[in-house]
């Protein structure tokens, strides 16, 4: 059994901020030189503030869609289920595979219908959720602080 993670708090006082830049893929170039230049890296931590919930639209839901990705969905379950039981087949494993895609598919389009009608039209869109940060905070526990600004060549940190 592994033992969970233990990682200080943020607002600790063991951590000092080396850089805050806006981009994570700028965060991830800090830590990476800092690899490069054998420092450290478990000292550093990348921290995400002004975090906010941001929803892209992928396109709308219609019930020709929604029966088709309750198939698509259902069809890979059957798949799965169909694989397992072919395992223990005596005959052709591969009959009992079709059918357990077909029988997945078509539960996965009703499920799919019924469930799209259940909104009512209230969600009548696809959608994936996410997180982004306003700025990303590249901290370094205090005691290794100066020698990570050394690595980097830059200013020394401010406190």
């Amino acid at each position: 059994m592994s033992q969970p993670s233990r990682i200080p708090p943020t607002t600790s006082g063991n951590y000092r901020v080396l850089r805050t830049v806006p981009t994570y893929d700028e965060a991830q170039r800090i830590v990476d030189s800092l690899s490069d230049a054998q420092f450290p890296v478990e000292h550093v931590r990348v921290v995400g503030t002004g975090l906010r919930s941001v929803e892209q639209v992928t396109g709308r839901l219609t019930n020709g869609r929604a029966a088709l990705y309750g198939a698509a969905s259902g069809a890979w379950l059957g798949l799965f289920v169909g694989l397992l039981l072919g395992i223990f087949t005596v005959g052709s494993w591969f009959a009992v595979v079709l059918w357990g895609v077909l029988l997945g598919a078509f539960w996965g389009l009703l499920f799919g219908l019924v469930g799209h009608a259940a909104t009512g039209g209230r969600r009548d869109f696809r959608s994936v959720q996410g997180f982004e940060a306003e700025a990303y905070d590249v901290l370094v526990e205090a005691e290794y602080i100066d020698e990570a600004a050394t690595k980097l060549g830059g200013a020394r940190p401010t406190a």
